[in-house]
């Protein structure tokens, strides 16, 4: 066969999306700290683009020739679109940025370095001292360690003593805080015990044989195996429960995220009023001084080129923050007002609600919809959800009504707060009260969203 290479023509249809709407969805999608830092970048890469201040509020503005209309002519039909818009936008002459900074704290001391830096008080050999590193370098974030006593000292080069290794896991199973370095549960609360304690050998007894009955609940089993009092049984374990089952999680390193709402729902005059949130934004427009450099002949071609591209690329930017806000808006003002109740009552109030139908309601596409609210917030008088919050399933009820999954666990957080506690109630029994309320669902139901919860079972959650 002869392999040779030729050109033939093909006609064929593509969808490829222009530059400034890629730009557009991006902006869309980005939360608001995001979009201050893509801003941020903007000003410093393109000249053309400055930002608004009150002095040049009062400057009046040149009248744009015909080669700027086409890009400054939108600007004021955006301007005063929104000042006409029921939005509220508020500044401030605080620096956000420094503010930020002066209430960001410091990154917090790691597990390792903790332990560490008790290590080098310590007066030890070099070999100890070497394995007691590596142990503490293998700890998990709850304190644990993971793997094998042998396995760690035979990876060391050169290879330890299996002696070596016991005697720097005691040394580090003494470091703050206590529990550290343990294997499993029950050695991590044996480590805890004090045993200066009066009730130490009592207590030592329980963790060592009866942690499997005490999770099952079984505590008339323990007690008469113990020889206690049910109220004396209960007293040791409320001093157990004291105990820090996760010594590690005191010097977890998870950054917890610094989240800004992007809307803010207040009550105004008995109605909801829906606020962008937009005073870390700066309010941009295009250099009148680039606006004449390009209308100068002067300047040559390659010039006035690179100014065009400039302030179109500028012109671009600020046509896509003034479109997401004003479809951050219109979706915000929607959910609100579909999801009343729940603003009105609480989670017990909330409603199913798919983003198709807001699309539907505000004629977008859903897919705008759902770039609107990805990793946004909504600041309520009942605290900051995430905007994905308020989409949310349901089932029918027997009034025909629908309700949704977060009201239907709501209902069973209630339902099992009001219980007997001497005598829990099923997963049976919690279905028909289910089914009493007109909210029929399955046992099986039941069950998950319990798990779900973090609910023990009847059994477990009976008090003696």
């Amino acid at each position: 066969m002869k392999l040779q290479t030729t050109l033939q023509p093909r006609l064929e249809q593509r969808l490829k999306l222009a530059p400034q709407i890629i730009q557009s969805i991006e902006i869309l999608q980005l939360p608001l700290l995001a979009l201050q830092e893509r801003i941020d970048q903007e000003l410093e890469e393109n000249p053309t683009l400055e930002i608004e201040t009150p002095a040049e509020d009062e400057t009046p503005a040149e009248e744009p020739d015909t080669e700027l209309e086409r890009l400054t002519n939108s600007m004021d039909e955006w301007r005063e679109y929104f000042s006409q818009t029921e939005s509220r936008r508020s500044f401030s002459d605080k620096d956000e940025k420094l503010e930020a900074m002066q209430n960001t704290s410091d990154k917090p001391i790691t597990l390792q370095e903790h332990l560490n830096n008790q290590l080098h008080l310590m007066t030890i050999s070099d070999n100890i001292r070497e394995v007691a590193e590596n142990i503490i370098f293998n700890l998990d974030h709850n304190g644990y360690l993971p793997y094998p006593l042998e396995e760690i000292v035979r990876g060391m080069e050169p290879a330890r003593t299996i002696e070596e290794g016991k005697a720097a896991l005691d040394i580090v199973q003494g470091l703050e805080p206590r529990g550290v370095g343990a294997r499993d549960l029950m050695e991590c609360l044996l480590l805890q015990l004090d045993p200066r304690d009066l009730h130490f050998e009592l207590k030592r007894n329980i963790v060592t044989f009866h942690l499997k009955d005490i999770e099952q609940n079984r505590l008339p089993r323990v007690a008469k195996v113990c020889g206690l009092g049910m109220d004396a049984l209960k007293q040791m374990l409320a001093e157990i429960a004291e105990l820090n089952p996760r010594p590690g999680s005191l010097f977890s390193d998870e950054v917890v995220p610094y989240v800004v709402p992007d809307i803010i729902v207040e009550m105004n005059e008995g109605k909801y009023e829906v606020i962008l949130q937009e005073h870390y934004l700066p309010h941009l427009y295009i250099s009148p001084e680039y606006q004449r450099m390009l209308r100068d002949s002067k300047n040559g071609s390659e010039a006035r080129e690179w100014i065009r591209r400039k302030i179109e690329s500028a012109g671009w930017l600020i046509k896509a923050i003034e479109q997401r806000r004003n479809t951050l808006y219109r979706v915000a003002s929607k959910i609100v007002e579909l999801q009343k109740d729940f603003l009105d009552h609480g989670i017990s109030h909330l409603h199913p609600l798919k983003m198709q139908e807001v699309a539907d309601a505000i004629g977008m596409h859903v897919s705008t919809v759902s770039r609107a609210i990805s990793g946004k917030y909504m600041q309520t008088l009942r605290g900051i959800y995430d905007m994905k919050f308020f989409f949310t399933g349901g089932m029918n009820m027997a009034d025909g009504q629908e309700q949704s999954w977060d009201s239907v666990k709501q209902k069973l957080r209630e339902i099992v707060a009001q219980e007997d506690t001497k005598n829990p109630l099923s997963d049976e029994e919690i279905m028909k009260k289910f089914a009493e309320a007109g909210t029929p669902i399955a046992r099986r139901t039941v069950t998950k969203y319990r798990k779900a919860l973090r609910i023990s079972s009847s059994r477990q959650r009976r008090q003696y």
